[in-house]
């Protein structure tokens, strides 16, 4: 019954030439001034060789705990020992908590607010710009059919339930353009870019090397969960059969 009342639209080529390529080109250009922006913001610190050796040792044991049963039992078992010895382990090193020094420094605040700085209000000035010139223009259309409820969706900005869902308008077009271009992005900026939110929420969240050498992580507490996960683990070589699993896939 829907479909029977939706309205079908000729969209004018004029609307894709000054509506939806000033869109993707604004934020295109933005999304570099952006990723310049903040490396010119970026502080430049001197890595604490104590707390990256303790990132990679802990990465190290979660690798042997996730791994373990692609080697050999023995090796498995030296490994072990070489992280979960009582006296000589290097998971079993006291670590003195210093949350409190990394919390009174000023400059992680600094960055905290230099990275929010650099990811929301670029967003707020895309956003508020094509809201201002663009708003309530219907610029495309999916070539596949939509129900109702991505109405909400695709269609932000327009108020009409006459109008089929697969038309799209700028509002939602923009978000959908935010993601398309992460791509783009990768391609002329590198993989490594500051010009995408999910990119830099990805580097937040990258692995425990990356996060657990951060200020106010306290490394004692997880090298002793990682001691434990490591004594949990029950070693089931999967080589066993791996000779006679290559002979009967070679027939």
């Amino acid at each position: 019954m829907e479909a029977q009342n939706t309205q079908l639209l000729v969209l004018d080529s004029s609307i894709r030439n000054w509506v939806l390529l000033p869109i993707v080109l604004f934020m295109f250009l933005f999304g570099i001034l952006r990723h310049y922006a903040t490396i010119a913001l970026r502080t430049t610190r001197k890595n604490d060789k104590a707390k990256l050796e303790q990132a990679q040792t802990l990465a190290r044991a979660q690798t042997v705990r996730t791994n373990a049963n692609w080697i050999p039992h023995e090796a498995f078992l030296e490994r072990k020992a070489f992280f979960n010895q009582p006296e000589t382990g290097v998971l079993n090193k006291k670590i003195p908590a210093n949350t409190l020094a990394s919390m009174a420094d000023p400059n992680n605040m600094v960055d905290m607010m230099k990275t929010n700085f650099a990811t929301i209000v670029p967003n707020i000035v895309m956003w508020g710009w094509v809201s201002y010139f663009f708003s309530g223009f219907v610029i495309a259309k999916f070539p596949f059919p939509l129900t109702g409820r991505f109405r909400g969706m695709v269609q932000r900005g327009i108020e009409l339930n006459s109008l089929d869902v697969s038309y799209v308008t700028s509002a939602s077009m923009y978000f959908l353009i935010l993601f398309g271009l992460r791509g783009l992005f990768s391609l002329v900026l590198g993989e490594a870019n500051a010009a995408d939110d999910a990119q830099l929420m990805q580097q937040q969240m990258m692995g425990p090397a990356a996060a657990m050498a951060g200020p106010g992580v306290d490394m004692g507490k997880l090298f002793e969960a990682e001691r434990d996960n490591l004594e949990l683990v029950t070693h089931e070589s999967k080589l066993k059969e791996a000779e006679t699993t290559l002979l009967n896939s070679s027939q």
